[in-house]
């Protein structure tokens, strides 16, 4: 006598025409059909917001895949049967209403079928040799059915995460590549001619690059990625053009007439001051010197903590940051692409101290675009401190906050 499947569930479910479907591609399915029953799991895994998926509706079907003994899913003898407690239990003590939820959701996502007896209960019932002759309990032939798409699925999402990493990748390294040659630019004194329509200063080229990183966010689509990717390759290509340029200038004997373009300073700090200087005579009488202001004591935040809460600034260090004195190097460079002048940069150190004013250096870099005018910013910041009305404290927990806040909303 063939056994009877049934098609409805017991009791108060309804039946709908989603779970009609699921029944319907599983009767459909090749006899010989078979599969793997822990590689479909891994596939579903890979695919489970395709289907709707929780980790917890998976951790069900792994309990209910533990019951079945082969590992190859073929034939027709594919209801498990077991308790509420026995899945509760092996699904690593779930509560059972929460338990019972996800197994409604996988028949609703068509991956099990109810096969449920006429008093609803789950059980085997067996024939003189022993073997079952009629289940009731769930169904796992939709996953045999289903196999071919589900490990499409699968391919789909682990090539879209493939396409996402790679598009990240340009993207780190078209930054290193960017912040690498800016920093070479300003310590070999490089101008920076126009190229085509690219920017022509240091100022814009920093523009530009924060402009373009700004609009990296958590939720970016790969498109997206994909051309912050073009836009900052594009400015990498256009940097390195200008040192490609610069190396290829002839250098005819110790005439300065002749390589009077190649001249260059041995001076850090450039001699043209990126801020505007107040109109004054030529022959107006120097200032009376002004007393050194006094110098609050310098609060050295650990390290570990700036550089956590400042992560750009590594960007500008030839070979990481692991002490201070590699800290104040990058601060050095950054400020000059920030267009901080000289002027404030020193009269920082001299308020601040040396650490704390490298420290300010890397905020101001990491707030980026937020800051219009970073040299009139650290000297707002030099005068309050001056006065004890300014702490460096309070401005890393903020960049500390908001990148916690960016983790959480990714």
């Amino acid at each position: 006598m063939e056994p009877v499947l049934p098609t409805t569930p017991f009791g108060r479910r309804t039946l709908s025409l989603a779970q009609v479907a699921s029944q319907m591609v599983a009767k459909q399915r090749p006899p010989e059909a078979a599969v793997h029953k822990w590689n479909i799991f891994r596939a579903l895994c890979t695919a489970r917001e395709r289907l709707g998926l929780s980790e917890r509706s998976l951790a069900v079907l792994n309990a209910l895949l533990t019951f079945h003994p082969e590992t190859v899913l073929t034939g027709n003898d594919l209801i498990v049967f077991p308790s509420n407690e026995q899945i509760a239990l092996r699904a690593h003590g779930m509560p059972s209403s929460t338990m019972r939820r996800h197994l409604a959701l996988l028949v609703d996502a068509g991956l099990i079928i109810r096969r449920d007896s006429p008093n609803g209960k789950r059980y085997a019932r067996k024939g003189r040799d022993g073997a079952v002759s009629q289940a009731f309990g769930f169904d796992l032939s939709p996953l045999v059915a289903r196999a071919a798409e589900i490990e499409g699925l699968a391919e789909t999402v682990m090539a879209e995460e493939r396409a996402f990493r790679y598009a990240r990748e340009r993207i780190t390294l078209a930054r290193r590549d960017i912040v690498k040659m800016i920093a070479t630019g300003l310590e070999e004194v490089i101008p920076l001619p126009a190229i085509g329509q690219g920017p022509s200063t240091r100022e814009n080229v920093h523009a530009s690059y924060r402009a373009v990183v700004s609009r990296i966010t958590p939720s970016a689509s790969l498109a997206a990625l994909e051309q912050i990717a073009d836009d900052l390759g594009a400015l990498a290509d256009d940097l390195l053009k200008v040192l490609e340029s610069h190396i290829k200038q002839p250098n005819m004997g110790t005439n300065g007439a002749n390589n009077e373009q190649h001249i260059q300073t041995s001076k850090t700090n450039p001699l043209i001051d990126l801020e505007p200087a107040p109109q004054e005579s030529r022959l107006a009488e120097p200032p009376p010197p002004t007393p050194e202001p006094k110098r609050p004591a310098e609060i050295v935040f650990p390290l570990g903590i700036v550089l956590d809460a400042c992560p750009d600034i590594a960007y500008y260090a030839k070979g990481g940051i692991s002490n201070w004195r590699d800290l104040l190097a990058a601060a050095g460079l950054a400020r000059q692409a920030l267009g901080v002048s000289p002027s404030a940069w020193e009269a920082a150190q001299a308020v601040m101290g040396e650490n704390s004013a490298a420290v300010v250096i890397a905020a101001i870099l990491q707030r980026g675009g937020t800051i219009i005018s970073a040299g009139g910013y650290l000297r707002e910041l030099t005068r309050k401190a001056q006065v004890n009305e300014f702490s460096i404290g309070p401005m890393l927990m903020a960049l500390l906050g908001a990148k916690s806040r960016e983790k959480k909303h990714a």
